[in-house]
C-alpha cells in the first residue's frame, strides 16, 4: 500500500475537546494545563488556567504527544506496559518528553485515534478525568451521541484496553 486514508483532528475538533475540558477542570475545581494534539503529536490547542503552575504546560503537552509518540496508549498504560522491565523503564524514562504517568488520553473515532489530551496540574487521576472529558467531547461531536456524566471513561477505557494489548503483542 502506497498511500492511507486516515482521519485527521482538526483546530475546530481541538477546541471542542479543550473547551470540554476546561468545563470539567472547573467541575473539579483545580488549576490546570491542557493541551491537544493531532496525530503526529503536533500542538493544535493549549490552555492555562489562572493559578495553574508554569511548569505543568510542558507536561501536559508531553503527556498528549507521548499518547501520539505509543501509537495512541494512554499515559497511565504506557507504565503498565513497561513495569515490569527495568531497563525499558530505565530507559524511556530518560526520553525527554516521554510522560509515563496519568493524564494523557487518545481521542479515538471508529476505532482510528486521531489526537491525544494532554492534563497536568492535579494528581493523576484528575489530570485524566479532565483528559477523558475532552476526549470523549470530541467522540460525541463526530457521532452526534450525547455525553453522559462518568461516560467518557467507559469510551476511554477500552481504547485502552485495546492499546494495552497491542502493545504486548
Amino acid at each position: 500500500m502506497l498511500l492511507r486514508s486516515e482521519l485527521v483532528l482538526t483546530y475546530d475538533g481541538a477546541r471542542v475537546a479543550l473547551d470540554a475540558a476546561l468545563r470539567r477542570a472547573e467541575r473539579v475545581g483545580g488549576s490546570f494545563n491542557i493541551a491537544v494534539t493531532d496525530r503526529a503529536g503536533a500542538l493544535l490547542a493549549f490552555a492555562r488556567m489562572d493559578g495553574s503552575f508554569a511548569a505543568s504546560g510542558g507536561i501536559a503537552q508531553d503527556k498528549a504527544w507521548t499518547v501520539t509518540a505509543f501509537g495512541g496508549l494512554p499515559t497511565d498504560g504506557l507504565y503498565d506496559a513497561i513495569s515490569a522491565e527495568d531497563a525499558v523503564r530505565e530507559g524511556i524514562g530518560q526520553r525527554g518528553r516521554v510522560a509515563a504517568f496519568g493524564g494523557g488520553v487518545p481521542i479515538t473515532v471508529g476505532g482510528s485515534w486521531i489526537g491525544a489530551v494532554g492534563v497536568s496540574g492535579g494528581s493523576a487521576a484528575q489530570d485524566e478525568d479532565v483528559a477523558l472529558a475532552g476526549a470523549a467531547a470530541v467522540v460525541a461531536a463526530i457521532t452526534g451521541t450525547p455525553t453522559v456524566p462518568g461516560s467518557h471513561r467507559t469510551v476511554i477505557e477500552r481504547t485502552h484496553h485495546d492499546a494495552v494489548h497491542a502493545a504486548s503483542r
